[in-house]
Parts: structure tokens; sequence; C-alpha cells
């Protein structure tokens, strides 16, 4: 991939663990909040982190129906590059993640959030398809995408043992691999490969459980 398009990928990188990331993580605190006060049967506090929720919830979807529209309408259509088509059709796998992760509360049986999963699920396979076939099991954007199709299948799906089956497989297959790994890549792809493998630790335990706990999260990139 060129230069410039490495750069971007960067910045769109950089872009979401800063902007997107820190909004996630702001919902995650106050959705916990609304939770421990809705106990306490006080309306005052209960209005006011209902509120603020809501108010993240907009800027968090306004947020990502940016990105969807600059993905669908300019980077997708005109990129042939193997790499870069993978990248951004993680990036839409994520961002319908992320649109499906503040539709749990107030829409966890409607339309909205059925149809968000289905994107999403969407784009990581059509990722997935052709990474699998066009990129080394160590390239450190197979392995991104790998531990977020896996969280989305954990997360979004409620589905562990799919997100076991693909952790483990995109961490089999790098390590049988790992004399491969450039210099260049080998910190990110090591790092990824060391989520898959904390992730898996974490979901088996559930899964031998037969239960999952509602406050375990995976970790993604």
């Amino acid at each position: 991939m060129a230069d410039n398009k490495q750069e971007l990928i960067h910045r769109a990188k950089l872009a979401e663990q800063n902007v997107i990331g820190n909004r996630r993580n702001s919902w995650r605190v106050i959705s916990s909040c609304e939770q421990i006060v809705a106990g306490e049967n006080d309306e005052s506090k209960m209005k006011i982190a209902q509120e603020y929720r809501l108010q993240i919830e907009k800027e968090l979807r306004d947020n990502c129906n940016e990105v969807l529209t600059l993905l669908d309408k300019l980077l997708l259509p005109n990129d042939a590059d193997i790499e870069a088509k993978v990248f951004y059709l993680k990036m839409r796998g994520d961002y319908y993640r992320y649109l499906a992760e503040i539709a749990t509360i107030e829409q966890a049986s409607g339309d909205n959030r059925t149809e968000v999963a289905e994107k999403s699920q969407q784009a990581y396979q059509e990722a997935f398809d052709i990474a699998k076939e066009k990129m080394n099991p160590t390239h450190p954007i197979r392995l991104g995408l790998a531990l977020n199709f896996s969280v989305f299948y954990y997360e979004i799906l409620h589905a562990i043992d799919k997100a076991c089956v693909l952790a483990k497989q995109a961490f089999d297959d790098a390590v049988t691999e790992l004399d491969t790994l450039s210099e260049d890549s080998y910190k990110d792809s090591t790092l990824i490969m060391q989520l898959l493998r904390d992730n898996l630790t974490m979901w088996s335990s559930d899964s031998i459980g037969e239960e999952q706990q509602e406050d375990d999260e995976g970790n993604d990139e």
C-alpha cells in the first residue's frame, strides 16, 4: 500500500480512538450510573443521567453516520487496493457495531438495532472473506478485523461460541506464520494477538459456565 494510504489509515485509527473511543467510554460510564440511580428511586438524578446519556448517544450517532457516509460514498467505491478495502470494510463494520451498542437500552427489540447489527455483520464478513484469501494471517489489518469481528459476535449477537472459534482460529493461524512477520508490523500484530488471547481466556470461562456476564466486554482495536 502506498505511504499516503498508510497515513490515512493511521489517521483514521487515531480519530476513532480519540473521538469515538472517548464517547463510547462516556456512554458506558453514564449507562452504568443510570442503572445505579434507577435503584435509588431519585427522579431528579435519573433525569440528569438520562439526559446526559441521550446527549452522548446523539453525538456518537452523528459521528458514526458521518464516517459511514464517507466510507460508502467516497472511500469504498474509489479504492481497489486490497488492504485499504479490507480496512474500510472493517471500519464500516466497526461503526455499525457502535450504533448497535447504543441502541441496546431503548431499542433492544426494535428494527433499528437489528438493521445496524446486520449491516455490521455484512461488512465484517465481506472484509473477512477478502482478508482470508488475500492477506497473510499475521497482517495487523487482518488480525484487527478478526479481533473486532469476534467482539461483535460476543457483545452484539451474544454468540459466545462463534466469538471464541473466530478468535482462536485467527490466533492459531497467526502463530503458525510468526516467522513471516516483518519488523514494521511485529509490534502491532503481536499486540493484537495478545488481545485475541485475552478475550479467549475471558470468553471461554463464560462458555464453560454457560452464562454470559453482562459486565464483561471484549478488547477491540
